[in-house]
């Protein structure tokens, strides 16, 4: 026994303590043992929770630093399954540390899916948490491409591992460079039924090496985007990030029934060219909604195709739908239509945005030589915060393939709706620019309030414009137009005018 071993002096006295107060006397004694005992009981729990794995699925990983005091770690999210076959990306040899290449993991994982029986409802790709470096890969039709928490597709830099493709048929040319143009980091076409999703993995371009090679023009080719799907139908893409894209960002082009929800894109604000966010591209039935996007360059940008290649492919967009952002752009604008618009673009529809630190908030451009048309263009409940120009309609953008386009295809526009255009820190609120050949037709604003910080004489500047106002929204109206009230009695050009409905007129 422990007492037996004490002198005999300290055996009476403990003897004659009670059973609590040698507890006591016991601990006291002691204090330096149980601190020690205790720091080393510590410390072996939170070494064995920093080597923790997650059990299930279909293998066992290190969940990368996360740690408990008490139990045993847990997915903060389980994969859901969402199709009768789910792979792993290491099922595969997927290695995610950053820095081993797992292009043809992926690919392995695409042809497995592709062999799936046609009615058996697809298959399903996940990538675990990691750094997933990789060449581009394409995608295959009824396949679900799941990035977990914490997971990352980081796109290879050197391009010699980038493959080459054609231009695209509507544009003729690389956009940058003629001939060939770059493939995206993440591929498909002529699919049907596709998902890129997950909980809130990333799709990262590293396109830092690619802005920096075409500034100093070192590229002999176009720069590809990050995600394009081409003569594809219903797809998905939601509850992801994708950042820093070497070019456009997510590219759909000529597809249809494309639903795209809760995606952040992210690049920097500056010094990263051309990174623009979604660019719908003779696009038919098309969602775009509850995203936010800050990038190099327009957040959204719809085209349909540049010029004489534009006007003979001859794919609209139309039937778009964009709702619920919040966007930035510093170099452009948040949401853009044109400048290739040659294939025209119609039925669109833009609601619930916040423009926010941006040069500019909506802007629609085109020039003589694009053909093709934009018409029925709606916006509705747009906040502009800290923004220089709010509204801007440009008809001289010349920027073109090559010298062969038609110099008399002149765009046709027509029929542009703005309600509820709020916002403060404003610079100019309006400049709509037609010309003589492409005259802007049919411009409506109501309810529009907007707090300036420039002159007042540079609140609306026009040219070559018919349209309406209605509500004295516009202490002076534009110069060199003809001004009518209800009644059709003439107001002076620039005259200040208190009536309710004011018709423009060239």
């Amino acid at each position: 026994m422990f007492e037996n071993l004490l002198p005999s002096r300290f055996q009476f006295h403990l003897q004659r303590l009670d059973p609590k107060r040698r507890l006591t006397s016991f601990l006291a004694s002691h204090k330096t043992l149980f601190t020690f005992l205790w720091i080393t009981a510590f410390g072996s729990v939170f070494l064995w929770q920093r080597t923790a794995y997650i059990e299930g699925g279909s293998g066992a990983g290190p969940i990368g630093g996360k740690f408990t005091i008490f139990g045993k770690i847990k997915p903060i999210q389980p994969l859901p399954r969402l199709r009768p076959v789910v792979f792993d990306l290491k099922d595969f040899g997927g290695v995610g540390d950053g820095v081993t290449l797992n292009t043809e993991a992926f690919e392995r994982a695409v042809i497995s899916i592709s062999k799936l029986e046609r009615n058996s409802g697809g298959g399903q790709l996940n990538v675990p948490p990691g750094r997933w470096l990789t060449a581009p890969f394409n995608l295959t039709s009824h396949m679900t491409l799941f990035l977990a928490e914490d997971s990352e597709i980081l796109g290879v830099e050197d391009e010699k591992y980038w493959p080459l493709m054609p231009p695209l048929p509507s544009y003729g040319y690389g956009r940058e460079h003629p001939g060939p143009r770059y493939g995206s980091l993440i591929h498909g076409q002529n699919l049907k039924d596709i998902v890129i999703t997950g909980h809130n993995g990333t799709i990262n371009g590293q396109g830092q090496s690619w802005w920096k090679k075409y500034q100093r023009r070192l590229l002999n080719y176009t720069r590809g985007p990050l995600v394009q799907i081409m003569w594809s139908s219903d797809i998905v893409i939601a509850n992801i990030t994708m950042r820093d894209s070497p070019f456009w960002t997510l590219h759909p082009y000529d597809c249809k029934n494309v639903t795209i929800r809760n995606v952040t894109i992210l690049a920097p604000v500056t010094g990263a060219p051309n990174t623009d966010g979604i660019d719908p591209d003779s696009c038919e039935d098309m969602v775009i909604e509850d995203c936010y996007i800050s990038t190099g360059d327009d957040a959204i940008a719809i085209k349909s195709g540049w010029d004489q290649f534009g006007i003979a492919y001859g794919r609209p967009s139309t039937n778009i739908l964009i709702r619920n952002l919040v966007v930035r752009s510093v170099i452009s604008a948040g949401v853009s239509i044109g400048s290739e618009m040659s294939g025209g673009i119609s039925n669109v529809t833009i609601e619930n945005l916040l423009i926010w630190n941006s040069r500019r908030g909506i802007r629609i451009k085109t020039a003589p030589g694009r053909g093709g048309y934009i018409r029925n263009i709606t916006y509705k409940n747009l906040t502009l915060d800290n923004v220089r120009v709010g509204i801007v309609i440009k008809t001289d953008y010349n920027e073109h393939a090559d010298d062969n386009y038609d110099r008399k295809a002149y765009p046709i526009l027509s029929g542009f709706s703005f309600a509820g255009i709020h916002g403060q820190g404003v610079r100019v609120p309006v400049r709509i620019h037609g010309s003589e050949q492409i005259p802007v037709r049919n411009v409506t604003f109501r309810d529009m309030s907007v707090g300036l910080t420039y002159k007042k004489k540079h609140i609306f500047q026009c040219s070559f414009v018919k349209g309406r106002v209605f509500g004295s929204i516009f202490p002076r109206p534009c110069e060199n137009f003809d001004v009518y009230d209800e009644e059709g009695r003439l107001v002076k050009p620039g005259a200040e005018s208190n009536v309710t409905d004011i018709d423009y007129d060239i």
